[in-house]
């Protein structure tokens, strides 16, 4: 039980798992921190005000309904999507673009490589075009 256990835990998934979850939780806070102590900041300076929370705040029968509390959670998503996007996802396609070009690595590449099978029956179908 012991050994199927260890077997268990060593497979290449659960360790990468693993390490995608620690890591993710550090980027987290990187990320967090790029908006709250940055993005946020700039539109308190911008608004007046880093949150909506007070904002449409509506009472109904003695309870309070926060419909800024709302908004503040998508101006933060947004936010936090536009920070990943332009702070890793566009460098990281940068990088990647530049290793291609120096490794010669291309979109023409792909193209020019035809399965063997294709080529055959596009070479069958023009020997037939012209035999009419």
């Amino acid at each position: 039980m012991i050994h199927g256990f260890k077997e268990f835990i060593m497979k290449g998934n659960v360790v990468d798992l693993a390490v995608a979850v620690v890591l993710g939780g550090a980027f987290g806070a990187v990320v967090t921190a790029l908006v709250e102590r940055v993005l946020m900041p700039l539109i308190s300076a911008l608004v007046g005000s880093p949150n909506f929370d007070e904002f449409l705040l509506v009472t109904l029968n003695g309870n309070e309904i926060a419909i800024g509390a709302v908004l503040t959670a998508i101006v933060n998503f947004l936010l936090i999507a536009a920070a990943i996007y332009f702070v890793v996802v566009i460098p990281m396609n940068k990088m990647i673009e530049a290793r291609n070009r120096r490794l010669g690595i291309g979109l023409d590449d792909e193209e020019e490589a035809v399965d063997p099978q294709v080529a055959l029956l596009t070479e069958i179908r023009d020997s037939l075009k012209t035999a009419k």
